[in-house]
C-alpha cells in the first residue's frame, strides 16, 4: 500500500513539473513552488523608424514639345508625375500653364555627350521623335535617333520605355522606305533592350488641334468622322496592298492617355499595341 501512495504522489510532482514547462513556452513562468506564479515577460515597444515614401515616377518624353509629345507631357502632369522633356529645341514655345512645370531639356539624339544628364532618376521614358525627308535624313531621325535613346536609358538603368511608332500602310512603306525602315530598327532594338518592360504603340493618322506658327488647325474635323466609320471596318484593313488605308484615325489625347499607362503600368503588357489595341487600351480604366 505504502508502495501505490509514493507511485501517485511522485508521478503528481511529475505532471506538476511538466505543467510548469508547457506554461512557460507560452509566455508565463511558473516556479516549482506551486503556490508562486512569476510576472509574465515584460516585451519592450520596438522603436518607429521614419522610412521615407519611394520617389515619385519620373517620365522623360523625347520630342515633348511637339503635337503627340505636349499631350503626352500634359496627360503625365495630370497623373501626378514628375515630367521631362528632351528635344532639340528645348522648351516649347506653348503658352499654356502646364508647360510651366515640365522640366525643358535640350539636346540631340544624336550627338551622345549633349542630353544623357537628362535621364538621371528617370523611372520611364517616352519616345515621340520622328520626322519626314530624304530617306537617309528619315532613318536617322525614326531610327538611328531612337536607337541611341533606347540604349542610353537601356544602360542607365530606366525600367519602362514606350516608342510610338507607326502602322503599316502597304504601297506607302514603299514610298517613305527611310521613315518605315528607321521606325523597325527602333522597333527591333526596343524589344531587344526592353522584352519585358517595353512598348510598341503603332498608330496610323493621329488628329487632334496642331498649332503651327501661332494658327490652329482643327484636324479633327476629318478625323474624327473617320475614326468612328474606319474602326468598325477591321475587316477590311486585312485585304491585301489597299486594307492598311482602312487603318481608322486615332485623337491624340487617346495616344497620349495609353503611352502613359504604358509607361507606368508595370503589369501593361510589352510588345506591339495597334491602333485598335490604343482604342481599346484607352476605354479600360487603370
Amino acid at each position: 500500500m505504502r508502495t501505490i501512495v509514493s507511485r501517485l504522489i511522485n508521478s503528481r510532482s511529475s505532471v506538476s513539473r511538466l505543467s510548469a514547462i508547457t506554461a512557460s513556452g507560452n509566455g508565463r513562468y511558473l516556479s516549482t513552488d506551486s503556490n508562486k506564479v512569476d510576472e509574465p515577460l515584460k516585451v519592450e515597444e520596438a522603436e518607429t523608424v521614419n522610412v521615407p515614401p519611394p520617389p515619385s515616377e519620373k517620365l522623360l518624353v523625347l520630342g515633348g514639345n511637339g503635337f503627340v509629345g505636349s499631350h503626352i507631357c500634359r496627360e503625365a502632369l495630370d497623373r501626378g508625375l514628375t515630367v521631362a522633356s528632351l528635344s532639340r529645341s528645348g522648351r516649347s514655345s506653348l503658352r499654356d500653364s502646364w508647360a510651366n512645370n515640365v522640366i525643358w531639356h535640350q539636346g540631340n539624339l544624336l550627338s551622345s555627350d549633349s542630353w544623357k544628364e537628362a535621364l538621371d532618376g528617370v523611372t520611364a521614358v517616352i519616345s515621340c521623335v520622328g520626322g519626314f525627308g530624304s530617306n537617309s535624313y528619315m532613318y536617322k531621325i525614326n531610327g538611328t535617333a531612337n536607337i541611341n535613346a533606347i540604349r542610353a536609358a537601356s544602360e542607365k538603368g530606366v525600367k519602362r520605355f514606350v516608342y510610338i511608332s507607326a502602322a503599316n500602310f502597304g504601297v506607302a512603306n514603299y514610298l517613305l522606305q527611310g521613315y518605315y525602315e528607321g521606325k523597325r530598327a527602333a522597333e527591333t532594338e526596343l524589344l531587344t533592350r526592353y522584352p519585358y518592360g517595353g512598348v510598341i504603340l503603332r498608330p496610323g493618322f493621329i488628329y487632334g488641334t496642331r498649332t503651327v506658327g501661332g494658327m490652329k488647325l482643327p484636324l479633327g474635323v476629318i478625323g474624327s468622322p473617320m475614326e468612328m466609320v474606319l474602326q468598325h471596318a477591321k475587316p477590311l484593313s486585312q485585304l491585301p496592298l489597299v486594307g492598311p488605308l482602312f487603318t481608322p484615325p486615332v485623337n491624340v489625347t487617346v495616344v497620349a492617355k495609353v503611352a502613359v499607362r504604358a509607361a507606368t503600368d508595370p503589369v501593361f503588357p510589352p510588345g506591339f499595341v495597334d491602333v485598335h489595341g490604343i482604342l481599346r487600351y484607352s476605354q479600360k480604366s487603370r
